[in-house]
């Protein structure tokens, strides 16, 4: 795909952002989610590395979070689960986002309708830029409730004297999952949404590069979410 067909393609997106902020001004998607709070600890040991120097580093560190459904589709009904992260070390902050898809070959690059975040996949579909090529990041839960619907009362009624831990992998576009480390999640004490927006685009994953094409593809829609109007 050309450059200027990537810039055609981010721009359509946008259009679609902006004529969602219509009826939803603050946020065109993810419009309901819950606030959460936890670690991420990265792995020490033998494994293959990603090429990302912070990824393949052993280390901890406290993370906000929110998971939500993406299209703001009615409860009852299956939606996109989102994934945020954010982090910050050494004074610089850190997005990372996640969604709903399958586990292997091209289904990590298919959005999937799921009722249960503890039972999903999520990958973060756009390839981060390391030493060694394009490098995708999933997450699978391996600890805590056996069902975790994404209804925000329920979500919190089930997680409310609970963790959600989930195991993180690395990979190449088309390659097996690497486990580089532990996400574990609570309940924030305000567990309430928070109006606070998670960009990848402006606030990548530290050491990690980030590709021309998908700048070009994220950004006018990012932008178009940051306006006020």
């Amino acid at each position: 795909m050309s450059s200027s067909v990537q810039g055609m393609a981010g721009k359509a997106f946008a259009a679609v952002f902006r004529a969602i902020k219509v009826i939803r001004p603050h946020r065109p998607i993810h419009p309901k989610g819950i606030r959460l709070v936890g670690t991420l600890d990265r792995d020490a040991g033998a494994r293959k590395a990603s090429g990302i120097p912070w990824l393949d580093a052993s280390g901890s560190t406290l993370v906000e979070a929110r998971v939500s459904r993406s299209i703001g589709l009615p409860d009852a009904f299956p939606d996109i689960i989102g994934l945020a992260v954010r982090f910050t070390e050494q004074g610089n902050r850190s997005d990372m986002l996640l969604a709903t898809t399958g586990p292997t070959g091209l289904g990590r690059f298919i959005l999937r309708l799921r009722r249960d975040a503890a039972g999903a996949v999520f990958s973060s579909m756009m390839p981060y830029q390391s030493g060694s090529g394009p490098v995708l990041i999933a997450a699978r839960s391996i600890g805590g409730p056996e069902k975790l619907p994404v209804e925000p009362a329920t979500f919190r009624s089930i997680l409310s004297d609970a963790t959600w831990t989930l195991e993180l992998h690395h990979a190449s576009p088309l390659g097996p999952w690497t486990r580089f480390g532990t996400l574990t999640l609570r309940l924030a004490d305000d567990a309430e949404d928070t109006r606070e927006r998670f960009d990848p685009v402006l606030h990548p994953l530290p050491t990690a590069g980030t590709y021309g094409w998908t700048k070009r593809l994220r950004e006018p829609s990012y932008a178009a979410a940051r306006r006020r109007k």
